[in-house]
């Protein structure tokens, strides 16, 4: 049975968000990178790999309930900030922006009876617990370092160490996870 036209829509919706987050991180990326911290690049490059998984499993999910993908721009993201704090404040804010899409999604699939959503859509929950669990601390830590420049670069140089999922990976490319 093809999927809820209002559920299509919402997950188009989302899919656009998700890559919006990716894209959003890709520049924070740069931003970090023009600023010599190339641990933090790394560690925005590694949460721009997983936007675009989240993206992707979206994606993935519509097209075998027989749903239409319909692809939107892209809204350009920030490219500037004032401070290393004011970056993962940004991070965490859209990440509870994000969480509350999810919730929205959730509370749709319930309200359509779209049992093999909400079943789909668990997964986003869980994560996004855990992506606004992680900003935080970044943050949190961040704000404890303050101006303390060899905290800063030692921090930088334990983001360099962040591993991409074989899950992250295996998404984007359309093949299953080892």
């Amino acid at each position: 049975m093809a999927i809820n036209k209002r559920m299509e829509d919402a997950l188009n919706e989302q899919i656009n968000a998700e890559l919006y987050s990716a894209y959003l991180y890709l520049s924070m990326a740069t931003w970090f990178e023009s600023k010599n911290l190339s641990g933090f690049a790394h560690w925005m490059r590694g949460q721009y790999l997983e936007e675009t998984m989240h993206g992707m499993k979206m994606f993935n999910f519509l097209n075998e309930r027989g749903g239409r993908i319909l692809l939107k721009p892209i809204k350009g993201p920030d490219t500037k900030w004032e401070s290393f704090v004011e970056v993962f404040e940004q991070v965490l804010n859209h990440e509870m922006m994000v969480t509350g899409l999810i919730n929205k999604l959730i509370k749709l699939s319930r309200e359509i009876d779209d049992y093999a959503s909400e079943s789909f859509l668990m997964w986003f929950v869980d994560e996004q617990v855990e992506e606004e669990s992680t900003a935080d601390e970044i943050l949190s830590r961040l704000k404890l370092i303050g101006n303390d420049t060899t905290a800063l670069i030692n921090f930088d140089n334990e983001l360099k160490t962040r591993q991409p999922t074989a899950l992250a990976l295996a998404a984007i490319m359309d093949q299953p996870a080892v």
